[in-house]
């Protein structure tokens, strides 16, 4: 009875509404109701605040959320960890990863994971870093790969590295001739740059308020797929770390050139998993993979540097 409620309770907190969760579950909206109205009985004290047509909860709701919460995932983490004991190569992985990180280099890792696990089923979500964020805050991704950080306190950073913002273009564009360039040299080629709002547009913002540059880009797009396509094909100059195109970069589509530009805020990745979910099995050895991966990605990033 305890578990039914609290699975009702759950769904319903979710969704924001017991109509909702009727829908999903299958099951009669006044059962839900019942339900709820039984389990707050139980507990002595109010889950669900009355009198509105949406679900809000209350601070002992809110309790009660994230204690099933907690319980969804611990059993998710005993199952795995009895699949490891009984060598069952199956299971499922779920990834919330920045769109600057997609390409042939992360492509490779996990099809690498996969070729080793063929059991395992992989899924890769990318977005925004609130948005992945909140994937993983809700259990919805194992693991989140972010650009910079993040100061939610139920997010547990694995692993940090730098990244500092580098110049992009193509090989015959004249800021590759340049060894290093600044907001006055970026200010005189057509950009390609994210919306404001955006981390890496936020960082350059600062930075053109204390030098009294501001840049003007003739292409704005929230897609870092469509910065590094404006940059290959000669148009535009763009700006990301340069993990974000670490393909292009190998292939010799793109060049990359250090931004010089004082107290120039230095962005980094970060490999996050809500705290208190256990990660065990899968989800645990392909962290792993990305946490080794990540670091030697940043010292070949070093070595390119000092040379």
């Amino acid at each position: 009875m305890w578990d039914n409620a609290l699975h009702y309770f759950y769904e319903a907190a979710s969704l924001g509404s017991m109509r909702l969760a009727s829908d999903k579950i299958g099951v009669a909206v006044s059962s839900i109701s019942r339900q709820i109205a039984q389990l707050e009985t139980e507990m002595g004290i109010a889950l669900i605040e009355r009198g509105r047509r949406s679900i809000r909860l209350t601070d002992a709701g809110r309790l009660a959320f994230e204690y099933h919460r907690n319980q969804m995932s611990d059993r998710e983490a005993l199952m795995n960890q009895l699949q490891e004991l009984r060598e069952v190569k199956t299971g499922r992985i779920d990834l919330a990863v920045g769109e600057g990180f997609l390409g042939a280099a992360f492509t490779a890792i996990i099809d690498g994971f996969q070729r080793r696990n063929p059991g395992i089923a992989v899924t890769v979500t990318s977005g925004t870093t609130t948005d992945l964020v909140r994937m993983v805050l809700e259990d919805e991704a194992h693991i989140g790969m972010i650009l910079h950080t993040t100061n939610e306190p139920k997010i547990r950073t694995r692993a940090t590295v730098s990244q500092p913002l580098m110049v992009l273009c193509a090989p015959r564009h004249p800021a590759a001739a340049m060894p290093s360039l600044t907001l006055a040299d970026l200010a005189g080629f057509e950009l390609c740059l994210p919306p404001k709002g955006f981390r890496i547009r936020t960082i350059l913002n600062d930075a053109e308020k204390r030098a009294q540059t501001y840049l003007e880009p003739r292409l704005v797009t929230t897609s870092l797929q469509m910065m590094r396509d404006a940059a290959k094909a000669g148009r535009a100059v763009t700006v990301l770390p340069r993990i974000s195109a670490l393909t292009e970069i190998e292939e010799g589509s793109l060049v990359a050139r250090p931004l010089l530009e004082a107290e120039l805020e230095e962005s980094t990745i970060s490999l996050i998993h809500r705290l208190g979910r256990q990660l065990d099995g899968a989800p645990a050895r392909l962290l792993g993979i990305l946490e080794a991966k990540l670091k030697t990605w940043t010292k070949a990033d070093q070595a390119v540097e000092a040379a």
